[in-house]
Formats: C-alpha cells, sequence, structure tokens
C-alpha cells in the first residue's frame, strides 16, 4: 500500500541525504512528519472501506417481499411454498427484519464535513479540519489556554486514547472550533463542556 511505498522512499532518500544533495533533507523531514504518516493511514483506510463497503441489493425489501407472496399465490400449492409465505408474511420477518433493513439501505451514513468557515485568517500557516466521532469513551486529550496568545490549545495526548489512535490530534494544536462552536474567548472550561 501507500506506507510501504513510502518507507521504499524514505529508504532512497536516507542514503541521498548522505551525500547532501540539495533539498534532499527537507523532503525527508516532509515525508517522516507525523502529519503526513497520520494521513496517509486515514488514505488508507477509507480505500479500504470503499474497497469492502457493502451495497444493499435493492432498497425495497419490504416492497419485494409483498411481490415474492402474490407470485407465490400463483405457484402450485406444496409444503414448501407455504412455509415460505407464512415466514414472509410474519409481522416478525416484516415488521422488525426488513423494514430494518430499509431503513439502513435508503441512509447514507458517509460523514459530512461542515463548509470552511469564511473569516479563516489569511496569516494562518496551516489549518486542519478534524472529525472525531467520540461514543461513551473520552477523547483522550487535555485542553488549556496559552500564556502568550491566550489560544486553546492542545495540552496533552494521552497515549491509547481517542486522539491519540486517529493521530489527527496533537500537543500544541491550536482549537479554532468546536462540534461548530468558535472557542474564541471561551475559558478551557467552557470548551470541554462543548466537547
Amino acid at each position: 500500500g501507500v506506507s510501504h511505498v513510502l518507507t521504499l522512499a524514505l529508504q532512497e532518500l536516507s542514503l541521498l541525504c548522505k551525500r547532501d544533495v540539495n533539498g534532499v533533507g527537507m523532503l525527508y523531514d516532509l515525508l517522516r512528519s507525523r502529519w503526513l504518516q497520520a494521513l496517509l493511514k486515514i488514505y488508507e483506510c477509507l480505500q479500504h472501506y470503499l474497497g469492502k463497503r457493502p451495497a444493499p441489493v435493492t432498497l425495497q425489501a419490504r416492497a419485494l417481499s409483498r411481490e415474492v407472496v402474490e407470485l407465490l399465490r400463483e405457484a402450485p400449492p406444496s409444503g414448501e411454498i407455504k412455509e415460505l409465505r407464512r415466514l414472509l408474511r410474519s409481522p416478525h420477518l416484516k415488521a422488525a427484519l426488513l423494514s430494518a433493513h430499509d431503513t439502513v439501505a435508503q441512509k447514507d451514513f458517509e460523514p459530512t464535513l461542515p463548509p470552511l468557515p469564511d473569516n479563516i485568517p489569511e496569516n494562518e500557516e496551516a489549518m486542519r479540519i478534524v472529525c472525531l466521532v467520540k461514543n461513551n469513551q473520552p477523547l483522550g486529550a487535555t485542553i488549556k489556554r496559552h500564556e502568550i496568545t491566550g489560544d486553546i490549545t492542545v495540552a496533552r495526548v494521552i497515549h491509547g486514547g481517542l486522539a491519540d489512535r486517529s493521530g489527527l490530534l496533537y500537543a500544541g494544536d491550536k482549537l479554532v472550533e468546536v462540534n461548530g462552536v468558535p472557542v474564541e474567548g471561551l475559558d478551557p472550561e467552557q470548551v470541554i463542556n462543548i466537547l
């Protein structure tokens, strides 16, 4: 995959670094950077997901079930046909299983990112939009107010926590917005409540 190609490129670049070729050291540092490694990891996960994502054969399993029951009425009677008609007409299959299937099949579970804010400062070096889906588990990061700038920043990322496993948050990252709420001027405790 992409990680293997990156590893091979890093091996080649390390040889060139020893020869002090112009710009190779900077490229080597770039390819070894944590943010690029995290980005490639996300890319590979998305590619794996897209390749194996199951797709429903039909969006309307309940309607198809009714059609089959009607077709079976016209078929010559047998024990198997009677059993199949009974199963397809049972409320457990119709109301629970087929209804649940249709509900899931008709929804789009792809993540949607909010639009970029219009007031992004032009002097900003780099800004990332990070989307972490948090269940009942803690985020696994602490935040603080920067002593000089007053910005809310990530103070620490706890090893093994959600933020660490995602590879998307790092100590020192500035928080601009959380769940669509701008955090400028808020106290760290207020930001924690939004999280």
